[in-house]
């Protein structure tokens, strides 16, 4: 027997087991509250102001004047910067649906509705929608880089 066949051999039984447990795992989001402490308002809204985080508007499209024509509307993509300490006030996602990406560090998400806080690391994709109240807080000593695709209604909305 070959060399190549005896390796295929010894590797199959690992490849075997490595997919069945993939299979049969159940999908986990990074960075979502656990099933068991979603909770309706779990966290109290708190008055807590912007420390040390940098908000930059990298572009925006007003999507009244696009082909779908949703006036009053629009989509704007955004960096966040936050510092280890920083703080991203409370604020809903009620009427400016978002999608928050982690590109750097490890930030703390204080949700409405989740009774424990959640961790988001790099690489994390969170959807922010109707019923998504919350802050944030970088715990860490890494600086904390967000980008941010929101809808906004309001162009004098300036809530993170």
């Amino acid at each position: 027997m070959s060399r190549h066949h005896t390796l295929s051999r010894a590797v199959w039984p690992g490849l075997a087991i490595f997919g069945a447990l993939t299979l049969s795992a159940q999908p986990v989001l990074a960075g979502d509250c656990p099933a068991d402490k979603i909770k309706p308002n779990a966290q109290q809204m708190v008055d807590h102001k912007p420390v040390g985080v940098t908000d930059v508007t990298l572009g925006a499209i007003d999507l009244g004047k696009q082909p779908a024509h949703i006036e009053g509307r629009e989509l704007r993509f955004r960096k966040l910067t936050i510092e280890p300490g920083g703080i991203v006030p409370w604020h809903s996602h009620d009427d400016r649906p978002a999608l928050i990406f982690v590109q750097q560090g490890e930030i703390v998400e204080y949700a409405s509705n989740c009774a424990d806080p959640i961790v988001h690391k790099a690489g994390d994709l969170r959807p922010e929608t109707f019923g998504t109240s919350h802050w944030w807080k970088n715990l860490g000593k890494e600086t904390v880089i967000l980008y941010v695709g929101d809808v906004r209604k309001d162009p004098h909305d300036h809530n993170m």
